[in-house]
């Protein structure tokens, strides 16, 4: 088990969050070093859909580590008025078996945030923190969803590559905007597709959190891997040993 305490990243070390799909993958995540864990639903959908309460009592079991679980009904980045009691509903019930957040974010008809879905949420769960998801990145008006998603209620990290085909497409678009603005530098959670040779650029722009999947299980196997603490340890490794090269630059 991690001696840090739950939900605070090592000193001033940027925050590790690592996406896990059942309590196998717990004891990796934990023991290479993870701050957080991310866990959702992929057994029918890439995108992910919200897990059952069940599971994530499992998960929570396995760890101290806070736990996040994603919220969503549907492979799309819409919701409709008829899941939105189920949602909250399940939010609640997460919360009951002890995750710590949730990760949640959607866009209206338009492809644009969808403020009043998300407020909704956030307002039947006072207090309680979470995540936009990458749904972001799927807005047809990313400038405006920015602006949006700023001004939403309890929310603490935007999780974004910059384009929806990760950051292999999006990164250059993702430092620039963190380096422009530090409250969307403060939000930003760089993830989806994250290699080692990004970090550099995105700590010196002033992102603090990263998320990692695919990359801390081997083969990069999400169907035949479990997350290997070896891999999270050398992410871990990666930001710690960055953050300090960049501290010592500014210095």
């Amino acid at each position: 088990m991690s001696m840090t305490q739950p939900g605070v990243a090592r000193g001033d070390a940027p925050l590790l969050e690592v996406a896990v799909l059942h309590p196998r993958d717990v004891a990796g995540a934990d023991e290479g070093g993870a701050d957080r864990l991310y866990l959702f639903d992929r057994s029918t959908t890439d995108i992910g859909l919200s897990p059952e309460p069940g599971l994530v009592s499992g998960v929570c079991k396995e760890t101290d580590l806070p736990v996040r679980v994603l919220l969503r009904l549907n492979d799309s980045h819409t919701t409709t008025g008829g899941e939105l009691t189920r949602l909250v509903g399940l939010a609640e019930s997460y919360l009951n078996v002890g995750a710590e957040g949730l990760v949640l974010g959607f866009l209206d008809g338009d492809l644009l945030v969808d403020e009043e879905v998300c407020e909704h949420i956030a307002g039947q769960l006072a207090g309680v923190p979470w995540t936009f998801s990458r749904s972001i990145d799927a807005s047809l008006e990313t400038d405006r969803a920015w602006r949006q998603v700023l001004r939403l209620p309890g929310l603490d990290a935007v999780h974004s590559a910059g384009s929806p085909r990760g950051l292999a497409a999006g990164f250059d678009d993702l430092v620039d905007r963190a380096g422009s603005d530090p409250d969307v530098a403060r939000l930003m959670m760089a993830g989806g597709g994250l290699k080692a040779e990004h970090v550099p650029w995105l700590l010196r722009a002033g992102v603090r959190q990263f998320h990692v999947g695919g990359s801390v299980r081997p083969g990069g196997s999400w169907d035949k891997a479990y997350v290997d603490p070896a891999h999270v340890r050398s992410w871990r490794m990666l930001l710690d040993d960055a953050a300090d090269r960049a501290a010592g630059a500014g210095a």
